[in-house]
This record gives C-alpha cells, sequence and structure tokens, in this order.
C-alpha cells in the first residue's frame, strides 16, 4: 500500500512518535512525504532486534517540502491512483502560509475516497481496521468523477 505522511511543523513530534508506536507496520508498506518529515521518518532507529537498522530509511520516498510544493506532488499523486492513504497531522490552530496548498490536498483526498486521517486517533484507527490489510478491499472511486470527466458543455 503506498502511504503519504504529512505534518505541519507543531504537530511533527507528534507524526514521529505515531511512527515510531507503528513501525512494523509502517515498515511493510511504501510511504511517501513531504520534506523534513520525510527525513525524521527515516532517521527513526529500529527497536532492540529489528532489522535494517533504520527500517523506514529504504521505503521512505521524501518530496519537497509542503510550502514549497510538497502538498501538491501529494495532491497530483493522490489524482493518478498513486497513493491509497494520507496520513496528515495538521496544525489548525494556525492559518498556514500555504494554506490553499493543505486545502486542496485535502479536498483530493476526500474527492478520490481514499483513507485520510488528521489526528493520531483516526490514523490508529485506520492502520488497525481489518480492510486496510484485505486485498480483496477495493475503494470505490464516486460516480461524480467520471460524471464530471463526461460533462456536456
Amino acid at each position: 500500500m503506498n502511504i503519504a505522511l504529512v505534518a505541519h511543523d507543531a504537530r511533527k513530534k507528534e507524526l514521529i512518535e505515531w511512527a515510531k508506536y507503528n513501525l512494523e507496520e509502517l515498515s511493510q508498506h511504501t510511504l511517501f512525504a513531504t520534506g523534513t518529515t520525510g527525513r525524521l521518518l527515516k532517521e527513526i532507529p529500529a527497536p532492540e532486534g529489528m532489522e535494517p537498522a533504520f527500517p523506514l530509511a529504504a521505503n521512505t520516498t521524501c518530496l519537497l517540502s509542503g510550502p514549497l510544493g510538497g502538498d501538491q506532488q501529494i495532491g497530483a499523486m493522490i489524482a493518478e491512483g498513486k497513493i491509497d492513504a494520507l496520513f496528515f497531522f495538521c496544525d489548525n490552530l494556525i492559518v498556514q502560509g500555504h494554506q490553499n496548498d493543505v486545502s486542496a490536498l485535502t479536498r483530493l483526498a476526500s474527492l478520490y475516497n481514499i483513507a485520510f486521517a488528521t489526528n493520531r486517533t483516526t490514523a490508529d484507527m485506520i492502520l488497525t481496521s481489518p480492510l486496510f490489510k484485505d486485498e480483496n478491499y477495493h475503494k470505490i472511486l464516486p460516480t461524480a468523477i467520471e460524471n464530471y470527466k463526461n460533462r456536456v458543455l
């Protein structure tokens, strides 16, 4: 499964703690992360006895920093069907300088019906859902997408 991980500065520590707690599960997936978040994920050391020493280093692709285009890169991947889940720990206490990008990313996650969490509780529930590992489960794209593509002007 392809998972995108994003965190605003005020929530990076929380996302990294969550990733450490879920290290074994996350190491089984392909991860995409914006700038600093990706670097921090790659630096998470394995618990004693787990190999390799940095289990997320090989399966994490770092994109641009969110404000420099990383949010848009992930949005494009969602629209292309390349992302299955988005874990976006966002700081809702301040308006971001790239708020339009953040809004567009959340809109695409909703539109393309991918698993989408903006906080740790929802992220835990998605990651531990039996459907998350069910190879027979397939997301259903809303008919609105096809209707929009085929609209008559």
